[in-house]
């Protein structure tokens, strides 16, 4: 596990700022080392790759995996060369347990309103999301401290998301996606409790819930049922 948050984190790294690659993708791979080959022109989200030939058009339940959540590098030394109140790792811990449930809350508000039921079970109609949120970067931590209820920041934050894509029978991976994005940006400072916090967070999260839960809809409308 350890391991494959290096990869993202390094990907991630690579492909700098979302405005960056989104509006110009020259400079991104047009093949995964799996095959999945780049899809031209995805609104929705930054970077998609996909099988060649992938249909998703079978998927009416989905496996929904409890994302893998990482810190932005050095997050925790510079909250903490910033604030009186030290950030400790039963912090970062459950700040990434927070992050980890509300995505499931999220997708899984998206996803059941939009006809599809949530399922552990490997069948042909059960498609996999495997999730990681990466370099998550949090402006002002709940610490739960007595002495801090929140901060005045211009922004709450920001996240990356990094998506795989599974058949549930085969395990053959049909698609994965990237995308980073961030709080809205003040001119001013507010501000952010922990409340304030989760409230940003699914801001963030949502429109990728909408975005998959589109994928599918869009995958099912091309291929009506007989």
């Amino acid at each position: 596990m350890k391991k494959l948050l290096i990869i993202l984190s390094l990907i991630v790294l690579a492909m700098g700022p979302v405005t960056t690659f989104a509006a110009d993708k020259a400079g991104i791979p047009e093949y995964t080392v799996e095959g999945l080959k780049l899809v031209p022109d995805t609104k929705d989200i930054a970077l998609v790759w996909a099988e060649p030939g992938a249909n998703l058009a079978q998927y009416k339940r989905i496996n929904l995996v409890e994302p893998v959540v990482a810190f932005k590098k050095n997050w925790r030394k510079d909250q903490n060369r910033s604030s009186a109140v030290r950030v400790t790792a039963h912090d970062m811990d459950r700040i990434k347990a927070e992050v980890g449930k509300l995505f499931v809350e999220v997708f899984t508000e998206e996803l059941t309103a939009g006809g599809y039921s949530l399922t552990t079970e490997r069948a042909e109609d059960v498609l996999t999301v495997k999730p990681a949120i990466l370099d998550l970067d949090v402006k002002a931590p709940d610490t739960h401290s007595a002495s801090r209820g929140g901060s005045f920041v211009t922004s709450a934050g920001s996240m990356t998301l990094y998506l795989e894509l599974y058949d549930s029978e085969t395990n053959d991976l049909l698609a994965k996606a990237l995308d980073p994005t961030a709080d809205r940006e003040s001119s001013l400072h507010q501000y952010q409790s922990g409340a304030a916090n989760r409230q940003a967070a699914k801001r963030m999260m949502k429109p990728w819930a909408e975005a998959l839960r589109k994928g599918l809809d869009k995958a099912r409308e091309a291929s009506p049922e007989e």
